[in-house]
């Protein structure tokens, strides 16, 4: 019987290497697409996401009024908490993947924010903006679709003002929705455990 194990080896070493060799198409065709009335705005968005401070005015805008708001509030920052520990305490140290090379020479260089230290992969700013968006929305729809689109232009900002690759942005994607679906099922069994203490 032969070992398939070198066979599976290089066809997982194939595919990490196209899907990066995609992912480097996809960023270089962000950096040379001319964007001038997006530029601003991108860069504006994508710096005040940091720290996710979006999520926390958010949070307590909706904070103000009790009920569903409240409660949503609460779960996005949870999920905001989980989100930003996982992407940056586990992901980001495990990955350790290098951030976009931009040349001195772009194009257009005024889009461009501050370059972070930290590895780019997986984007904390998506993460922790679709975690916030998709715990949210469940617990308060009315605000679901502006949040889920919000969380969606923050994730593209990255990569349009050069700070990370699309891979990066759908991994955190990926990873902010977990948090949520952590949360929100945290939450869920949390209530029914009540339901079964009262009965």
């Amino acid at each position: 019987m032969t070992d398939s194990r070198p066979q599976v080896h290089r066809a997982r070493h194939r595919l990490l290497r196209d899907l990066g060799a995609l992912d480097q198409a996809l960023y270089e065709a962000v950096t040379v697409t001319e964007t001038p009335t997006l530029d601003s705005a991108l860069r504006r968005l994508s710096a005040a996401a940091d720290h996710s401070k979006i999520s926390f005015v958010a949070a307590a805008t909706m904070a103000l009024f009790p009920g569903r708001p409240r409660r949503a509030a609460v779960l996005g920052l949870a999920a905001v908490g989980v989100a930003s520990a996982t992407a940056n305490l586990l992901g980001k140290r495990l990955v350790r993947r290098r951030r976009p090379h931009r040349a001195e020479d772009s194009p257009f260089p005024g889009r461009h924010v501050p370059m972070p230290a930290s590895a780019s992969f997986p984007s904390g700013h998506t993460a922790s903006a679709v975690a916030f968006a998709a715990a949210v929305g469940p617990a308060f729809p009315a605000v679901a679709v502006p949040f889920g689109l919000l969380a969606c232009a923050v994730g593209y900002s990255r990569v349009h003002t050069g700070v990370h690759y699309p891979g990066d942005v759908i991994a955190g994607a990926v990873l902010g929705t977990g948090a949520a679906a952590v949360v929100l099922g945290a939450a869920r069994h949390e209530v029914h455990g009540r339901h079964v203490a009262v009965r």
